[in-house]
């Protein structure tokens, strides 16, 4: 029988799904092809949380907050309904995993090291209520200096994260000497998913797009470093996992396999190597800080990566208010 592609792409890196609709897992796994993690974000959360069919767990989470009586502000309750929704989400999914749920801090918290880790607490501990264990959750956290420092704490009590939000290679090494489990360098901006026009084809986008080649200096510098923090990306780029998402998925799935997937060599060039022995944590992250403040495009895009996010977290709000 005909390998699917999708057969294929799992036969060469881990697969991850992108997706918080319970449905899209159900389709692609079998006995002997499952995912290894659920990805999510607010954008994510904020896709399915409208969905007409999803009207009953939006009912359930506003009850599980209101039944704890806490007393919480307007804001303060409608974070934790959000928080509630993203545990409940992912608690779908969860039975069509090897590995881990993830969950995404609030992006209003990115500069804030203790708030980040407050955050990311609250969510574990929601997970665990609802049957989850702190071992199959992983939290992403925006690569930031701040939250890099938050993610090098939570790494510390246990607590898995994956940094996110990332366009560099300095960020990446700051993510790694945090213990990050993973990192997920941004392949294309967020804002392509929402703006067409910014789109730009590519003859051979593993060959050809900006982001080639900054993933393959990570994956070059994880493996001369031997780090144990995980690459998110490309198959072509020979990263340790991809995530795709439902559409994707199904996609991949009708397509037969082909011998026009081609992994790109990665090399240690000096540029690379320069980096290596630099402590981007020390003194509060201030060489990693630094890193950012010197690159326009990373400022750019993770500012803007940031503002999307907080837009979605601030939708969300909305649609609650409906609601409530």
């Amino acid at each position: 029988m005909t390998k699917s592609l999708l057969q294929q792409v799992r036969s060469l890196v881990v697969v991850d799904v992108d997706s918080m609709d319970p449905n899209v897992s159900k389709r692609h796994t079998t006995a002997g092809e499952r995912f290894q993690d659920m990805t999510s974000n607010q954008g994510i959360a904020l896709g399915e949380i409208v969905r007409p069919e999803n009207a009953d767990l939006v009912k359930a989470a506003i009850l599980h907050v209101q039944e704890q009586n806490l007393d919480q502000d307007p804001e303060t309750f409608r974070a934790d309904i959000i928080d509630t929704l993203t545990v409940l989400l992912g608690k779908r999914v969860f039975p069509y995993l090897n590995g881990s749920v993830h969950a995404q801090t609030s992006p209003s918290v990115a500069y804030d090291t203790e708030k980040t880790i407050a955050h990311a607490k609250r969510l574990v501990a929601l997970f665990g209520e609802h049957g989850t264990p702190k071992e199959r959750v992983c939290i992403k956290i925006p690569a930031t200096p701040e939250s890099l420092l938050a993610c090098q704490y939570l790494q510390k009590i246990g607590i898995q994260t994956l940094a996110t939000c990332l366009f560099s290679l300095p960020q990446a090494l700051a993510a790694s000497q945090a213990g990050c489990k993973y990192v997920a360098p941004y392949f294309n901006e967020l804002r392509v998913h929402s703006d067409k026009s910014i789109w730009k084809e590519y003859a051979n986008p593993a060959l050809e797009h900006p982001m080639s080649s900054i993933i393959l200096s990570i994956v070059a510098a994880f493996r001369e470093l031997k780090s144990r923090t995980l690459v998110v990306a490309l198959v072509s780029l020979q990263p340790d996992h991809i995530t795709i998402s439902g559409q994707i998925l199904d996609q991949l799935a009708l397509l037969p396999e082909t011998k026009e997937i081609q992994l790109v060599p990665f090399s240690l060039t000096d540029d690379i190597t320069s980096l290596l022995g630099k402590n981007y944590l020390a003194n509060r992250g201030s060489l990693l800080r630094d890193a950012i403040n010197g690159d326009v495009e990373v400022q750019r895009k993770l500012a803007d990566a940031l503002a999307i996010f907080d837009d979605c977290e601030k939708k969300t709000r909305d649609f609650l208010d409906t609601i409530l």
